[in-house]
């Protein structure tokens, strides 16, 4: 979703006229997101195919048909010069809608998902966020490396700025511990039984995400240490807390392929061990780039205080492992995924 409205920024600052509606699920927080940007939103009926049990499986071919048969409602309507995926079982009705209507897809991940692989059959240009997403599609003159779009307002926080915005000192080194919107509880659970010591070594922004944030609210009222800024979730001061940071420790999600590069933010992850294996090949892609550790979900207990004192009383392993990833860093993804989508919507006039 985010790199979809980082798109959408980059192409709405250029064209005045330019007319957008996005096509979502129904039900959950993208709707909400959507239309906090000003964006129309419909929602259609969607579900999964794949994995599914037999008990469930005619459901959601019912729901696949219902959600087509919507798309197309919505595409005789607002008649899209081009339509723009970014994946989900939710943009396979709209594709097999899609008639003559030009696609441009965009894989996230390193390694595209099934129905990505699946939107991929339809998409007229793919934008990977890495060359070695390449090797995944059978027609590699449709893929282009644009690198991954963030949003435009992460990168408005300078360092100094960032720091002083979440009240933490200037001197002392910053950690980051970001579980995702809905948390990561193997991640927060390593980092409350090892607070204090955590906090010897550094600053500590704890991004908990909503579903352990009671248990973490209490920890903080009981330690009540100057060094801790615990939060459920942070919206406009995210870029802030990539700013202040000079190490992160997180999942493997795709917006570390991005961001972190952005901002030369040098990480521990932790993939998430039960997500296929997207996570992990994200991961492996930043540690063979010198940009990353990775730590096994399983050992996060063990082996998160040495391998974090490793690295923050190293500054020179440190200083490495940030150029690795700075130089991994696509600035300008977002206005280049833009300018595909101007030259379909050309072609298709």
């Amino acid at each position: 979703m985010y790199p979809a409205l980082a798109v959408h920024k980059a192409l709405a600052s250029q064209h005045a006229g330019l007319q957008t509606l996005w096509v979502g699920g129904e039900g959950g927080m993208e709707a909400r997101l959507v239309e906090r940007a000003g964006i129309p939103f419909r929602a259609i009926p969607a579900a999964g195919v794949h994995g599914v049990g037999l008990r469930q499986l005619p459901g959601n071919l019912a729901k696949l048909a219902r959600g087509a048969a919507a798309s197309r409602r919505i595409l005789r309507e607002f008649q899209p010069d081009v339509l723009f995926f970014t994946g989900g079982y939710v943009a396979v009705p709209m594709a097999l809608a899609g008639g003559r209507t030009p696609i441009l897809l965009y894989v996230p991940d390193i390694e595209p998902g099934l129905a990505l692989k699946t939107l991929a059959r339809f998409a007229d240009r793919i934008a990977v966020t890495a060359e070695e997403s390449a090797r995944y599609f059978a027609r590699r003159e449709r893929v282009a490396v644009t690198g991954y779009p963030v949003r435009p307002e992460l990168a408005a926080w300078s360092r100094q700025e960032a720091r002083r915005a979440l009240n933490l000192s200037a001197e002392a080194p910053v950690l980051l511990v970001f579980g995702g919107s809905k948390g990561a509880r193997s991640i927060n659970k390593a980092v409350l039984a090892r607070l204090p010591a955590l906090l010897e070594l550094a600053q500590v922004v704890h991004i908990s995400g909503e579903l352990d944030w009671p248990e973490v609210e209490a920890r903080a009222k009981e330690l009540n240490h100057p060094r801790y800024r615990p939060s459920p979730y942070l919206h406009e001061e995210m870029g802030a807390a990539l700013a202040a940071a000079d190490l992160a420790l997180s999942r493997a999600g795709a917006s570390t392929l991005g961001e972190y590069p952005l901002f030369g933010l040098p990480s521990i992850l932790a993939p998430y061990p039960y997500a296929w294996r997207y996570q992990k090949v994200n991961a492996d892609y930043l540690v063979r780039n010198g940009a990353a550790l990775l730590l096994e979900d399983a050992r996060l207990a063990e082996e998160l205080l040495p391998t974090m004192r490793s690295l923050l009383q190293n500054p020179a392993r440190l200083d490495a492992m940030r150029s690795a990833v700075k130089s991994l860093a696509h600035p300008q993804a977002a206005a280049e995924i833009g300018r595909f989508l101007l030259e379909l919507a050309e072609k298709r006039r």
